[in-house]
């Protein structure tokens, strides 16, 4: 071979000494690969279960349809009255979400600058109550809720803002737990500027450290509204049908001579839009958010 047929061949790049091996690089690439197919072989499954007839449902599961309909699309909303709780559910989960991030807000910020008796137990009791199951409020909850609703008047059981409450006692130790240590991250040096600039302790934390602490914030609230949107038993307890939420609506498209297996996709994937896209346009905060909270 002439020097110049062997000059003409490219130079391959020499390996870094600190490169991954190519074994490691190829493990990845597959173990990634499959990953990626678990996940989506169930959306796969939804997706294509939503598009078929009732008829090709119920038999033999085909990977590839043998046709495709928008019908259960358009039947959902008339086979349980799925708009109904849709506005359950937004209204439940956005009003939670609201006053958990609110109420978190002023506590956190509370905890993480100033000092008072109490202040140690009072962090250890906030995150001591994640660590009991939810099943475990259900019956004293209840009990409660009637009980209030007899003495007063005041309807909480089947009522929306009941179940508002009842989700506030999730999110709201986790939210609070949190920003503590978000609000942490943020120098203390902000606000001493807002002091001096003449703004007051509630000014400061709205104009400065509310502002620095939004992706911190943006975690907290998704963690809420997801949390509050996706429930399912105090929903089936404390709700009734004219307050029913999405969750436990989706049992109506199973009655006792059929299930609508196709419509039932069609649902699941219509009421998962909301989180998904919420989740898809507040990504970047809620990484970071989350990376900061844990860290500090």
């Amino acid at each position: 071979m002439s020097s110049t047929a062997r000059a003409s061949r490219p130079v391959r790049p020499a390996r870094s000494p600190m490169a991954p091996p190519r074994s490691f690089l190829w493990t990845r690439r597959v173990f990634l690969t499959l990953l990626c197919g678990f996940v989506l072989l169930p959306v796969y499954v939804m997706v294509s279960s939503s598009l078929k007839p009732l008829q090709d449902v119920s038999g033999a599961f085909r990977w590839v349809p043998s046709g495709l309909t928008i019908r259960p699309y358009i039947d959902i909303w008339s086979t349980v009255p799925l708009a109904r709780y849709f506005i359950n559910s937004l209204v439940v989960a956005g009003s939670a979400t609201l006053c958990s991030v609110v109420i978190a807000v002023f506590a956190a910020y509370a905890v993480s600058r100033y000092s008072f008796r109490g202040k140690r137990v009072f962090t250890l009791t906030v995150l001591s109550t994640q660590m009991f199951p939810g099943i475990l409020f259900l019956l004293p909850l209840f009990l409660l809720y009637v009980n209030i609703g007899n003495a007063t008047g005041v309807a909480l059981f089947g009522s929306r803002g009941g179940l508002i409450l009842t989700y506030l006692t999730f999110s709201l130790p986790f939210s609070i737990w949190m920003l503590i240590g978000y609000f942490d991250s943020v120098p203390r040096d902000l606000d001493e500027a807002a002091l001096v600039d003449g703004c007051g302790p509630l000014g400061a934390l709205v104009r400065v450290v509310v502002p620095a602490a939004v992706p911190g914030i943006v975690a907290v609230a998704v963690y809420a509204f997801m949390t509050a949107w996706g429930e399912v038993l105090f929903a089936s307890v404390m709700t009734n049908d004219e307050t029913r939420t999405l969750a436990v609506g989706l049992q109506g498209y199973s009655t006792l001579n059929d299930v609508y297996w196709n419509q039932i996709m069609a649902a699941s994937l219509v009421v998962s839009v909301p989180v998904v896209a919420g989740f898809l346009l507040l990504q970047r905060y809620l990484v970071t958010g989350l990376t900061a909270g844990a860290v500090k």
